[in-house]
């Protein structure tokens, strides 16, 4: 199903409704569609039209960065080094997570409101999987891992980055925590 373009006006408040819901994201606001449409200077009806949960504008705001890690994942799979296929896409998650205040909650979320977020996280969750059984299968990674195991410690490194850094630093905290983690997973040539 295709939808029309928008006006030039409607798609200006659009822009300007996401743009405030990012900023508002990004200073760690909770976002409600009444304040969004207060702040972009825009009725409440339209916010809504556009917006009709606080969960779609979110995810809306998420939508960019999904994306990107969803074609990181696709480049990834075509790497012929599995291990390193593996932490490139790990890292990349890792950054997105750090850097990106919209995803967490949004990936976190038990439901979607948007048909396009359940579709990139499905991606996402699929490419993970397939990097850890391709890992797994050249005894790159142990063989105990679990896709199951990489959601939990993925958010345990960005959340341990997030609290034990300064936000200027949280990126390459994630990376040296990510690391250890990447390190203690591995097969080692003395393990039987």
């Amino acid at each position: 199903m295709t939808t029309a373009p928008l006006r030039k006006d409607a798609a200006r408040n659009w822009e300007r409704i996401v743009a405030v819901a990012r900023a508002l994201v990004d200073e760690g606001t909770p976002l409600q569609l009444n304040d969004v449409a207060r702040r972009a200077g825009l009725g409440v009806g339209t916010v809504y039209r556009h917006f009709p949960t606080a969960e779609a504008l979110l995810e809306t705001v998420a939508t960019p960065c999904l994306e990107r890690l969803a074609a990181h994942g696709e480049q990834a799979l075509a790497d012929d080094e599995p291990g390193r296929a593996l932490a490139g896409f790990l890292t990349r998650t890792i950054e997105a997570q750090v850097t990106d205040a919209s995803l967490s909650p949004v990936t976190a979320a038990p439901t979607d409101a948007l048909p396009r977020t359940t579709e990139l996280k499905r991606t996402l969750r699929s490419v993970g999987g397939e990097l850890l059984v391709r890992a797994r299968a050249a005894g790159v990674v142990r063989p105990d891992l679990t896709s199951e195991d990489l959601v939990p410690l993925m958010c345990g490194v960005a959340y341990a980055a997030s609290v034990h850094s300064a936000p200027a630093a949280r990126v390459e905290t994630a990376h040296r925590y990510l690391t250890a983690l990447l390190e203690g997973v591995r097969i080692r040539g003395d393990q039987g």
